[in-house]
């Protein structure tokens, strides 16, 4: 007679199957629906600047921590620090001649201001020729930022230089297992009571077709969230989850 019932072993081979592939479907059903439920935020702006359309920087406005280089002639009104950094309460400090506030100001009205304070300090040493300043940045920019938040590698914020764009945050954050860039959406910062700005980002076009449309320039300031679902198990990750 055959036997009517399974070995232990058997009975504990079956039972392990049949967990494998329950927890095989959760995995996939809950990815699936964690993609299929995650919203898109945002709307496509053809007119926001992008990628083979930039636009140049506003006038760069001073602020704490940025490090600057500071020139004067005539000679005889020099400054004697020529590199100083912008303190935490917008000042620089410029030895005996005194603490200058230039925070908010872009590199031209500092320039301005700074001429204008020493222009009594020209007049005592009988000075005649009209003071000049130039101030430059050192190291580029130490205070415009954009951010990269959600579910990417490297979340916080990135210095600005002026070209990145959208791919570039991206790629410069770096995308983990549970990442879905295809949800990614762009936030401008704004004036208090003013209207938000949040734009669409459709990432399969920027990668796989060379889309520049939603591959927006980044700005100081901006906010790009790309959100994630539930981090796949084991199995997920086995079949691509």
């Amino acid at each position: 007679m055959i036997a009517r019932t399974l070995t232990a072993h058997s009975r504990r081979r079956l039972g392990i199957s049949c967990l494998l592939v329950a927890t095989f479907a959760q995995a996939m059903t809950g990815c699936g629906m964690t993609r299929k439920h995650q919203p898109q935020i945002g709307i496509i702006d053809p007119n926001q600047p992008k990628e083979l359309e930039m636009v140049s920087m506003p006038p760069y406005v001073i602020e704490p921590p940025d490090e600057l280089e500071v020139s004067v002639r005539p000679v005889g009104a020099e400054v004697p620090l020529s590199t100083v950094t912008v303190q935490a309460d917008g000042v620089i400090d410029l030895g005996f001649i005194g603490d200058i506030y230039i925070a908010g100001l872009t590199l031209a009205q500092a320039e301005q201001k700074i001429a204008e304070h020493l222009q009594g300090i020209a007049a005592q040493k009988k000075i005649q020729e009209p003071i000049e300043v130039s101030v430059r940045l050192v190291n580029g920019s130490q205070s415009k930022f954009f951010y990269v938040m959600g579910a990417v590698t490297t979340q916080g914020r990135f210095p600005i230089i002026g070209n990145e764009t959208v791919l570039d945050a991206i790629l410069a954050a770096g995308l983990r297992t549970n990442s879905q860039p295809q949800k990614a959406y762009l936030v401008r910062a704004h004036p208090p009571n003013s209207h938000d700005q949040i734009l669409r980002v459709d990432w399969e076009g920027i990668r796989d077709r060379g889309d520049t449309m939603t591959n927006y320039q980044i700005f100081p300031g901006d906010r790009l969230i790309v959100p994630g679902g539930r981090p796949p198990g084991l199995l997920g990750s086995l079949f691509g989850g």
